[in-house]
């Protein structure tokens, strides 16, 4: 028994998708367009659409049409890689927009973490991650000045682990994350180019050297509808 017309329609755009022939991001043909390639009603196009829409092959803009959906990033949390260095193997070329660095005394709790001496010092940069002039990442990092004293802005304009395994020398081990789902503040929100309605994942993380040396605190605001984040779960 064959399967429905519908499906048969969506099957061919799902082929037309994964061979590349529809890019990532651009409006497939009309309806018309397509009733008039696959020799099918229009309601029999929308039913494909409606299924491939489903499988979240496909968006609906309102007022616009039907795109294809441009596949979420993949975030491995047991992989410390920074956002320049998980672009680039995607092929894709990061901008860094510094919003904010300044030198201030962190609140007792970055303190803590940080693991600073009262008085000590901190840079705080808080720096909007873009991939093609969208916004992907906000990212609020606590560094000590003691550790760090020639940080500058153009140096948080590029890669922060470059800086400090290239340049500085240091040897970076790991970092302990928690992934905490939120609802944006309006700056975040506004910086991420999102409704405040809309909910997205937030990482607080620090990370060692291999002396046990903490030195970044960061919290780090990542878009739910471009990213996906991975896990691995083994049995003990």
């Amino acid at each position: 028994m064959s399967a429905p017309l519908y499906r048969q329609i969506a099957h061919k755009i799902r082929e037309e998708i994964e061979s590349g022939n529809w890019k990532e991001g651009e409006a497939i043909p009309t309806e018309k367009h397509l009733s008039e390639q696959y020799s099918a009603s229009r309601v029999t196009i929308r039913q494909a659409i409606k299924c491939l829409v489903e499988e979240n092959m496909l968006k609906r803009v309102q007022g616009s049409g039907t795109y294809v959906n441009e596949k979420k990033i993949e975030h491995n949390i047991f992989e410390l890689q920074s956002f320049t260095e998980e672009m680039r193997q995607l092929n894709k070329e990061p901008v860094n927009h510094v919003i904010n660095f300044q030198m201030i005394t962190p609140s007792d709790y970055v303190r803590e973490i940080l693991q600073l001496p009262d008085g000590e010092k901190v840079f705080y940069i808080r720096r909007q991650r873009l991939v093609d002039d969208t916004p992907y990442v906000l990212e609020d990092t606590y560094l000590p000045v003691t550790m760090f004293p020639d940080l500058s802005y153009q140096i948080m304009s590029g890669s922060k682990y470059d800086y400090i395994e290239q340049m500085r020398g240091m040897k970076i081990k790991e970092s302990f994350q928690e992934v905490i789902p939120i609802l944006p503040e309006e700056e975040v929100a506004t910086s991420l180019s999102l409704d405040e309605s809309t909910p997205i994942l937030k990482i607080q993380l620090h990370s060692i050297f291999f002396d046990g040396t903490v030195f970044e605190y960061s919290e780090i605001y990542f878009k739910s509808d471009e990213y996906k984040f991975k896990l691995r779960a083994s049995r003990p």
